[in-house]
């Protein structure tokens, strides 16, 4: 659920020590609250037409991935520049490649069963923070290349397939399913997909429709609308949580800059606990 804590100040936020199962802070909303999410257990899609600010949300949530010990970042970048940044501190990377990322899916759909097994054998609903056992986040950019362009048609299908498993069953097995698109339209996220998401966020749209295919059907009509998002507030969208209405919120901005010394940061972390 939306995490609503005190109104933002100019402290600095603690990046040493951070959790999956901690918010993940990615922004303010327009009444200066923090806009902080709780991934674990959920997952996220977010979409918005190029140049609206999609990525910059996504570099928040992969940073605080990136600095989590007890979660696993698998990053699918079709085109290999919006999170290549944080490829050196990822457990798997894809590429523009759809036979591996059909092949990475399989093992994580493989994976997702592993942990149901055990769970069903020690008698559990859902993994925690005290299992020795890390959460995995997987972060798709841009889902239309592997969806409805890289490959043949039965693979791009078979992307959607197992995507849409993943995305069903792996909450509980901490499987947190990230996934972004600068083309929200009905042919790459498919209400059957679409609806399963627990949190969506909508950048500037082109039309009402591309607003209501990331939010869901009638939120624009209802005056929620990411086509009313205006050309120069990148960075500006509309936040739905489970159970509540769309709130306009203003993501953090990683610099270039910013976002290597995190990895730097986050590399120094990982070479401290192999040791």
């Amino acid at each position: 659920m939306l995490s609503k804590r005190k109104k933002i100040s100019h402290d600095t936020f603690p990046v040493a020590g951070l959790s999956i199962y901690d918010p993940v802070h990615l922004g303010i909303f327009d009444d200066g609250h923090l806009a902080a999410l709780e991934l674990i257990y959920r997952n996220i899609l977010l979409g918005g037409e190029p140049g609206a600010g999609k990525s910059v949300c996504l570099n928040n949530i992969v940073a605080h991935g990136a600095l989590a010990p007890d979660v696993d970042l698998w990053l699918f970048d079709g085109k290999e520049v919006e999170l290549g940044l944080w490829r050196e501190v990822s457990d798997v990377f894809v590429g523009p490649s759809i036979g591996k990322a059909l092949a990475a899916l399989d093992a994580l759909q493989n994976e997702m069963n592993r942990r149901y097994e055990e769970l069903t054998r020690v008698r559990r609903r859902k993994i925690n923070r005290d299992d020795p056992l890390n959460a995995i986040m997987l972060v798709i950019d841009e889902l239309a290349l592997f969806s409805a362009t890289m490959g043949s048609k039965e693979e791009q299908e078979q992307f959607v397939r197992v995507l849409r498993d993943l995305v069903a069953r792996g909450r509980a097995a901490g499987i947190i399913v990230v996934a972004a698109t600068q083309r929200p339209s009905a042919d790459i996220i498919p209400t059957s997909l679409r609806d399963l998401f627990s949190y969506r966020l909508a950048f500037r749209c082109t039309t009402d429709s591309s607003s209501d295919i990331v939010l869901g059907r009638g939120w624009a009509q209802q005056g929620y609308n990411a086509a009313t998002i205006t050309p120069a507030e990148r960075g500006v969208g509309l936040l739905l949580a489970e159970g509540g209405v769309p709130r306009r919120m203003k993501s953090a901005y990683l610099a270039d800059a910013d976002i290597y010394s995190l990895v730097d940061y986050a590399r120094q972390m990982s070479t401290g606990r192999a040791a």
